[in-house]
């Protein structure tokens, strides 16, 4: 990956003037020019594909929707528009950084890569409230829970998601060298690194951090109900198995991208703990790809292991399974959770309730 693909995963990292021919070695051309167009075009094949069924499926299923299904339309929209600009990168790579394709979709694409991941993040942080809310909190749920609430958090999420990429969209600018276009950033400020610090504490760790909190405290509440309730019980491992594979593809995704992404920032902060340009370089060309690739991989997990997702997945690509038996339409794995853990907080609400009373 050229430093000019470093700027875009960076924002902040490398200036227009540094020397764009660094990785003119062999091994580093065959990666840029061979192995990333391939797995990019990979990613766009399989990504757009998987998430314009995906959105279809869901917006167009008959009947109510379940709440999680719209921050999952969003969640599918978001990189759906993200992928559609994965093109103009694959030709970028191919010609060993060259930017072909004009100051417009320069801006314009690195914008709506930036609006991409705020938007990411963001939903996630809101799917795993909204199942905080519904296993932990049924009471609350019921209250707050509603598809007008969800509609605005979704809106609120694009708005505020659009606005945070707008330094990307200024800054981001067509240079040239020695006649050869290049799509690069200008030349980062102290002020400009201090924001990129603060930005990406907000926008991601502490996120992150939200994320870890609501999925810990689901899986430790869903293994004391899983002890009680036996061994048999299927869908309530099925459940834990869900929420870990969620959680491990977005922190695989975007923990090792967003880490040296900090670490840049405190290394130009702090010039006497400079980490040298190759190191950081090096450490994007297996980041940037894998945080790129998290686009299509949500598809894949919902269809797998969401049979919700599943039947409308299937009953619109095929529309002679309507009437045909794909498993229980009644009862979601969500649905089961929430009634089956609602039960479990009401009898251990009872339980110390009498408790107290006893002892009164």
């Amino acid at each position: 990956m050229d430093p000019t693909a470093t700027l875009l995963y960076l924002d902040y990292y490398e200036d227009s003037s540094t020397d764009h021919p660094i990785m003119e070695t062999l091994s580093h051309t065959s990666y840029t020019s061979v192995f990333l167009p391939i797995f990019y075009t990979a990613v766009f094949l399989t990504g757009v594909l998987g998430n314009f069924i995906l959105m279809v499926s869901l917006h167009f299923k008959h009947g109510n929707r379940r709440l999680i299904d719209i921050f999952i339309i969003n969640l599918a929209a978001s990189d759906f528009i993200f992928l559609v600009t994965l093109p103009l990168w694959v030709d970028k790579e191919a010609s060993l950084g060259l930017w072909r394709t004009g100051s417009f979709l320069c801006k314009g694409s690195s914008y709506v890569i930036s609006v991409n991941m705020h938007c990411n993040v963001f939903l996630l942080t809101c799917m795993s409230m909204d199942r905080y809310l519904a296993i932990m909190c049924p009471a609350l749920s019921r209250r707050v829970r509603r598809r007008n609430c969800v509609y605005a958090v979704c809106t609120s999420v694009w708005v505020i998601s659009c606005l945070l990429g707008l330094p990307t969209l200024l800054s981001r600018e067509l240079t040239h060298m020695d006649g050869k276009p290049y799509c690069a950033e200008k030349t980062p400020t102290p002020l400009k690194l201090m924001w990129g610090l603060v930005a990406l504490i907000v926008t991601f760790f502490v996120p992150l951090l939200s994320i870890l909190t609501c999925y810990c405290c689901i899986t430790r509440r869903l293994c004391a109900h899983y002890q009680q309730s036996g061994k048999h019980n299927k869908k309530l491992r099925k459940s834990i198995k869900i929420i870990i594979i969620v959680a491990s593809a977005f922190i695989f995704s975007w923990l090792p991208f967003n880490t040296f992404k900090l670490l840049a920032i405190v290394s130009r902060l702090q010039p006497e703990y400079q980490f040298s340009v190759a190191s950081f370089q090096l450490a994007m060309e297996v980041c940037g790809p894998l945080a790129f690739a998290n686009s299509c991989v949500n598809p894949v997990i919902y269809y797998v292991f969401d049979s919700y997702i599943r039947r409308a997945i299937v009953r619109r690509l095929c529309p002679c399974l309507k009437n045909y038996d794909l498993g229980n339409s009644s009862e979601t794995s969500d649905s089961h959770l929430t009634k089956a853990l609602s039960n479990f907080i009401h009898a251990e609400d009872f339980v110390r309730r009498r408790k107290r009373s006893v002892s009164l």
